[in-house]
């Protein structure tokens, strides 16, 4: 019994992300970051075919604003049992939590896989504090 007593007491002490925005001036939102390999069967995704993508796809969705950053990633292919290394892109989103949030992130994903022949696009995401 001491022990739920700790645990609710804890549960109750632990401010919750509205809490901490509202210190900080900002508003709870969701964070989501794409996670796009840029190598491509015959070749890399170029800069123009990304900005079309970016243009098209993930712009229309999110128009309020994201943040593009470009980096090596590496994966396991599980099959092969080897490392791939490629350059990646990362989209870092900052969204209000809506109904439609996930449809979108998915759209843009199924479009990336579709369009660049891919067997995968990344998504991660968490709740955090933003003010702009």
């Amino acid at each position: 019994m001491k022990h739920l007593v700790l645990i609710l007491t804890l549960l109750m002490a632990t401010p919750t992300y509205a809490a901490s925005c509202d210190a900080y001036g900002g508003t709870e939102m969701v964070h989501a970051e794409l996670l796009f390999g840029r190598s491509q069967p015959g070749g890399l995704v170029g800069a123009e075919d990304w900005a079309d993508f970016l243009a098209k796809s993930v712009t229309p969705r999110f128009p309020d604003g994201l943040t593009a950053l470009d980096g090596q990633g590496q994966w396991l292919d599980s099959q092969a049992g080897t490392i791939t290394h490629e350059p990646s892109t990362v989209l870092l989103i900052l969204a209000p939590a809506a109904p439609d949030l996930k449809a979108r992130l998915d759209a843009v994903r199924k479009d990336y896989i579709a369009r660049f022949g891919q067997k995968s696009v990344g998504l991660v995401t968490s709740t955090a504090c933003a003010d702009f």
